[in-house]
């Protein structure tokens, strides 16, 4: 077995470690496919936020052994740590392995030539405990770079805490380095990823704040973009660095999941409405292009239809860009499930609809205050034969004709006038001179 495969399901921290993962193969003697062709083994990185990225895992199992019927699967990622058992029933898994096991993973194929029956490596959730840096480059304009691990927080909706562990992170030092190697290939903008990115710290007493500045002064990289990150966590000093820096960019992604503060103080989550309102505020106080992207959970248990529409109203008054809508999920050993008052699936999609109408309107008001603005687009590959796309510093998504001598560059430009569908066409004449 001699060619390997790779799948992801899930977030942006997923993606990070399967690159790192596909390298180790690499490195081991594998040729790397793309899904696609096929391949002797498949690797599966799975998600378990929702039932929903559950089932579709065995979606993926099915379709790898439809291109390859005598292929080898192997699951890692959250939904191996929770379900090894239900997993290795999937008809046509081979191996599993937990969240302490899967940066391993070479050692653990070993047993897959042995020809042996399915197999499960999964340590119990505090044996994974070592930070593993991870960084993606399978896009050269592009690459998430993992930060941190695990989280403290143990919201009552989610799982992460068990599939993933407590939080840790590497130390300033191993980042930076792997941002130099990250530059040695090309990237222009590096996306800083984890599970609770805002609570990076380590032995050395280094913080997240610490780390923002450190990576500010590394050359080579032009952008850097901070992923999701808890208002508890964004402080006030890291706004205002962002706001003062030439790398790090005016986006932020900042979770509320509801507006309510009854569902709010119900989700344990640690924070309040005000100190949401007074983050967005300081923000737009001092970038007043910032985009900003927000979380929401509907339908949690015992949300009634007056507390929907307190976090409904709430959003429509924040100077927010655009919304990521969940319906609520049970999920196994969370204490959600103890919260009596269930909202039926049906009330829950009506109020994903709500806000996903909110959020379009929100997108295109935050759109139209740009037109006429200059910017800075950075240029990724064709999205079709005759398009090419790319996103400015605050993150509109900007297509063009396609040319290739574009790829991986900066331009800048004036936001055009036309809108098309949840972008702007940039005619070659829009260009300004660098």
């Amino acid at each position: 077995m001699n060619t390997v495969a790779f799948y992801t399901l899930g977030c942006k921290l997923n993606f990070s470690e399967t690159s790192t993962i596909a390298r180790k193969f690499t490195d081991g003697g594998y040729i790397v496919n793309d899904f696609e062709q096929g391949a002797d083994i498949y690797v599966i990185n799975t998600c378990s936020v929702t039932d929903h990225a559950d089932r579709k895992c065995k979606l993926v199992v099915k379709d790898a052994l439809k291109k390859n019927p005598y292929g080898k699967v192997v699951i890692i990622g959250c939904y191996a740590q929770l379900k090894p058992q239900e997993i290795v029933k999937i008809p046509g898994v081979n191996l599993v392995l937990g969240a302490a096991e899967k940066f391993d993973i070479l050692n653990h194929i070993e047993s897959l030539n042995n020809g042996c029956e399915p197999a499960i490596f999964n340590s119990h959730i505090t044996e994974a405990n070592t930070f593993y840096s991870s960084y993606s480059v399978a896009d050269r304009t592009r690459s998430f770079l993992k930060v941190q691990d695990g989280c403290n927080y143990f919201c009552a909706f989610c799982t992460i805490p068990l599939a993933r562990g407590k939080s840790r992170s590497g130390t300033i030092a191993e980042i930076v380095k792997n941002v130099n190697e990250i530059a040695e290939k090309g990237v222009k903008e590096i996306v800083l990823t984890g599970v609770n990115i805002g609570d990076f710290q380590n032995d050395q007493g280094e913080d997240f704040y610490q780390l923002v500045k450190a990576l500010d002064k590394v050359d080579g990289i032009e952008r850097f973009r901070i992923s999701s990150i808890e208002p508890n966590l964004l402080t006030n000093e890291i706004i205002e660095f962002v706001a003062s820096s030439n790398k790090f960019v005016p986006h932020f992604h900042i979770p509320l999941q509801s507006g309510s503060p009854k569902i709010l103080e119900l989700m344990r989550r640690r924070y309040k409405t005000e100190l949401y309102v007074d983050r967005i505020n300081h923000i737009k106080e001092l970038m007043p292009d910032c985009c900003v992207g927000v979380d929401v959970i509907v339908g949690f248990p015992s949300e009634a239809e007056e507390d929907f529409m307190e976090t409904y109203n709430f959003i429509h008054g924040l100077p927010v860009s655009y919304l990521h809508v969940f319906p609520y999920s049970e999920r196994p050993n969370t204490t959600a499930l103890r919260i009596k008052g269930r909202v039926p699936e049906r009330t829950r999609k009506e109020r994903m609809k709500m806000l996903q109408s909110l959020s379009e309107k929100k997108k295109h008001y935050f759109y139209e205050q740009q037109i006429g603005k200059e910017n800075e687009v950075l240029w990724e590959i064709e999205t079709s034969d005759e398009y090419m796309q790319g996103f400015t510093r605050n993150y509109l998504k900007i297509k063009t004709l396609y040319n290739p001598s574009k790829v991986n560059r900066i331009e800048k430009i004036v936001v055009p006038q036309d809108m098309i569908g949840d972008g702007f066409l940039l005619e070659a004449n829009q260009l300004l001179a660098i």
